[in-house]
């Protein structure tokens, strides 16, 4: 019986941190994997993901409300650091996102998004707190393949990209708004802080929770081109 009970408690010790893993780190390694998956099918070419200052991404969004088509997403954003937002990945910031239908691509099921801002402009919006795509920043469909080769628009702030059922597409988001977490932020480091004060003061170093994600999109990008 004694044997019984030590293996028992045994199991819950190592059991623990799995339960233990507060709901912004899920939601970082979550967006980890979905970025990881995009990256390594290569939907999101080498040349726009290097000429990005921002990465938002959002796993899982679903739609809520039966017969409303609205829909509702939590996520992260990390940026480029520095003045000219050239320089290494910052720690993450947390996000949510929503939005009316998203169209026909959806349906009943999840889709992943990633988000690559482009400007610095489209950045500044974002970092403000709130932000409504058409309104305060253009957005459009992310290329890939060919029609990506060239891309070049100083007019266009925000690329999205989708993934559902496991295809991958450019794929617009319309009006849909996204801001600054702050209760999950909080929750993640400790104390309250705002995404400006986590991705452009510079201040905040990556948590352990946020690592992995760090470490994928140094490797992945290091540098803005």
């Amino acid at each position: 019986m004694t044997k019984r009970i030590t293996v028992l408690l045994m199991c819950v010790v190592f059991a623990l941190p799995l339960f233990a893993q507060s709901k912004p780190a899920k939601r970082i390694a979550d967006s980890t994997a979905v970025l990881q998956t995009i990256l390594d099918k290569h939907e999101i070419p080498e040349n726009v993901m290097n000429k990005a200052a921002c990465v938002l991404i959002y796993p899982s969004v679903k739609k809520v409300g039966i017969g409303l088509g609205v829909s509702y997403g939590r996520g992260v954003l990390v940026c480029r650091t520095g003045a000219k937002m050239n320089g290494s990945w910052s720690a993450p910031a947390m996000y949510t996102l929503d939005t009316g239908s998203l169209g026909p691509q959806l349906g009943s099921t999840a889709a992943d998004y990633a988000l690559l801002v482009m400007t610095e402009r489209g950045a500044d919006k974002i970092l403000s707190g709130k932000l409504k795509l058409g309104a305060d920043a253009s957005a459009q469909a992310g290329p890939s393949g060919a029609s990506a080769a060239g891309f070049n628009d100083p007019d266009i702030d925000i690329l999205s990209y989708s993934q559902s059922k496991g295809l991958f597409a450019g794929a617009a988001l319309g009006s849909a708004s996204m801001g600054s977490d702050n209760d999950a932020n909080k929750e993640l480091y400790g104390k309250s802080v705002d995404a400006t004060q986590i991705i452009r003061d510079g201040a905040v170093p990556v948590p352990p929770a946020g690592q992995s994600l760090d470490n994928l999109l140094q490797k992945m990008s290091p540098k803005r081109m």
